[in-house]
């Protein structure tokens, strides 16, 4: 037990420093984007102000086009809003701050994910860019291209992918996994109990069950096929990351709640768009070229990086759990 504490107390000093690094990078995504919507060109000849109601998401209903005081940029702030308070949950909660977990990871070797959701985030997040990435080459290899769907408009963008992980984390998540996950696996069947299995199916008992499993890999594909099925969407080669991604963020809401699941989904949208974003408009370039920027190369190598030790965490601990079973 003694020597496999002192491997995982060791993999745990890099392990903490990246994810202490990347915690940083963060929670400073949100002053940063507030500036580049608030105080940038970024929209060109539109603006924060530009009224909600004219977005192609009410196209086909009476709102679309209609005379509305809610401008871009106030449904902006209400999302960063919401997005600022669950991080401070995820940061100081369930049980455990981030700080205080990091600390009983180098202190005692204790990886418990479930202590902390910040600690969750920011590892699975790691390991869903790494995979990405994985899958990107590989495809690449073969001549398969990811290509993002065509926007008019840069402001209108990131409002776009700020909302879009509320919107897809409820739908895929809530709706098409936690429901049904409550339906197979509930123990009762009060409102506050269905709630709160909604929230973290972890009070459900699910473990090693082939159904969960099956629900998570099924969603996945759904989430897959909803990137590359509409005329605006994604070229075909998303599919593939889209679909990993997927199964990766169903495993996380099972193990560690709608919290983690979110802010992961968070993290690769807004936030990646927030540092592009400014990258943009301090140096007169394009989003696309934004994103092969040096700053952004750096941070991709950063990701990378703390995706292979989160894996290796994860071997080490499943391997040295094993081990100590055996004897």
């Amino acid at each position: 037990m003694e020597i496999s504490n002192k491997i995982l107390q060791l993999l745990g000093i890099p392990f903490t420093a990246l994810l202490s690094v990347l915690f940083g990078l963060l929670l400073i995504s949100f002053p940063i984007g507030m500036y580049v919507v608030f105080e940038t060109a970024i929209g060109g000849d539109i603006n924060y102000e530009y009224p909600l109601t004219h977005l192609n998401i009410f196209a086909g209903t009476d709102w679309h086009q209609s005379y509305a005081d809610v401008g871009v940029g106030d449904a902006f702030v209400v999302l960063w809003v919401f997005y600022l308070a669950i991080f401070v949950v995820a940061t100081l909660g369930p049980k455990s701050g981030f700080l205080k977990t990091l600390s009983s990871i180098i202190s005692f070797g204790k990886y418990d994910v479930g202590l902390n959701y910040m600690i969750g985030v920011t590892k699975w997040f790691s390991i869903l860019i790494f995979i990405s990435a994985l899958i990107n080459f590989v495809q690449e290899g073969f001549g398969i291209e990811i290509i993002p769907p065509a926007t008019d408009n840069d402001l209108i963008q990131f409002f776009y992918v700020s909302l879009a992980p509320l919107v897809e984390e409820f739908v895929f998540r809530v709706l098409l996994t936690g429901i049904p996950f409550f339906a197979l696996y509930a123990s009762k069947s009060s409102v506050r109990y269905f709630v709160g299995c909604l929230w973290n199916p972890a009070n459900l008992n699910t473990y090693g069950a082939k159904k969960a499993v099956f629900l998570i890999v099924f969603v996945g594909f759904l989430f897959g096929f909803a990137h590359i099925a509409f005329e605006d969407s994604w070229s075909g080669g998303k599919f593939a990351q889209a679909t990993a991604s997927g199964i990766i963020l169903g495993w996380v809401y099972l193990r560690y709640g709608f919290v983690t699941s979110l802010l992961i989904h968070w993290t690769t949208n807004y936030v990646v768009f927030s540092y592009v974003g400014l990258l943009s408009q301090i140096n007169s370039i394009s989003i696309h070229d934004a994103f092969s920027h040096p700053l952004m190369s750096s941070l991709e190598i950063l990701f990378l990086v703390s995706g292979i030790f989160s894996i290796c965490i994860l071997i080490a601990q499943r391997f040295l759990s094993t081990k100590e079973k055996a004897l």
